[in-house]
């Protein structure tokens, strides 16, 4: 049972590290599907499946605002930066010490919070870690979206564990969809002048 759900903090480490590898936006709204997968695994062993589908669903509607948006951009931009292939390496090795960082802390963090399971701390943790990751290096719109949302998902996880209310579910997928509009709102606003 325990290899079975460590399979979900794997999911979580490889779509985590390749949304933030991704230069095309399509892949990284891909691997943010793939990653609200394993959210919905993690938190299946404590919130009932129906209850934990909503974390699931909201995802996926979360990533069709933002693949909408994307298409009806007039740039319909890559996620391309200046010096891509120069930061990747920066990347990967940043990625990696936020794995390391992990590892070291999912123990202490186990004796923090009694009742928690190892697997759960360490997904958790893993997109939290990720996603601050994801913020601190980028200033595209969409990656910081995908930013946020991936701290809003190690956090649920790790909630979850501790709280199942119906009511705390409901709120943060209203600020997980809230945070998607925003962003839908953000990505058409700010678009170069066609001129420019």
């Amino acid at each position: 049972m325990n290899f079975i759900v460590w399979i979900a903090v794997v999911i979580l480490m490889v779509s985590s590290t390749g949304m933030l590898l991704s230069r095309d936006w399509r892949i990284s709204l891909g691997l943010l599907g793939l990653q609200y997968v394993g959210v919905l695994w993690l938190v299946a062993l404590y919130w009932p499946v129906s209850m934990a589908a909503i974390k699931l669903v909201t995802g996926w509607m979360v990533i069709a605002t933002l693949g909408i948006t994307q298409l009806g951009s007039r740039r319909g931009a890559p996620l391309a930066e200046e010096f891509w292939s120069q930061g990747q390496l920066f990347r990967m090795i940043a990625s990696g010490l936020i794995l390391m960082i992990v590892v070291a802390l999912t123990p202490r963090a186990v004796e923090i919070i009694p009742g928690i399971r190892l697997e759960v701390i360490s997904g958790g943790l893993v997109l939290i870690g990720m996603g601050l990751l994801h913020l601190g290096i980028s200033a595209q719109p969409l990656r910081i979206i995908l930013g946020l949302l991936t701290v809003l998902s190690g956090f649920e996880i790790i909630y979850a564990a501790l709280e199942s209310s119906l009511l705390v579910a409901a709120l943060l997928a209203v600020v997980e969809l809230g945070l998607s509009l925003t962003g839908a709102y953000i990505l058409t606003s700010f678009e170069p002048e066609a001129g420019s």
